[in-house]
């Protein structure tokens, strides 16, 4: 085992900070974008849809499903 120094570590966790504050900051910006897709229908006039609207979302909601659930410890990833 790598004996770590004092500063090694507080300069690790820091880039570690940065990361994990870059994800969040990417995982905002695509729920923002989703939500706002959402809020427009989808981008899709009640009158026009059709069945393959509703696969696409289904699809959307089966990927989202897989995070929900690893997020959440769900489905597959529960305890």
């Amino acid at each position: 085992m790598i004996a770590r120094t004092p500063n090694k570590t507080t300069k690790s966790n820091e880039d570690a900070l940065a990361s994990f504050v870059a994800k969040k900051a990417e995982i905002d910006t695509m729920l923002s974008r989703l939500q706002a897709l959402s809020d427009e229908h989808f981008g899709v006039a009640p009158d026009e849809i059709t069945w393959g609207h509703v696969g696409t979302l289904g699809c959307y909601t089966e990927l989202l499903k897989r995070v929900t659930h690893s997020a959440f410890n769900e489905g597959e990833h529960a305890a």
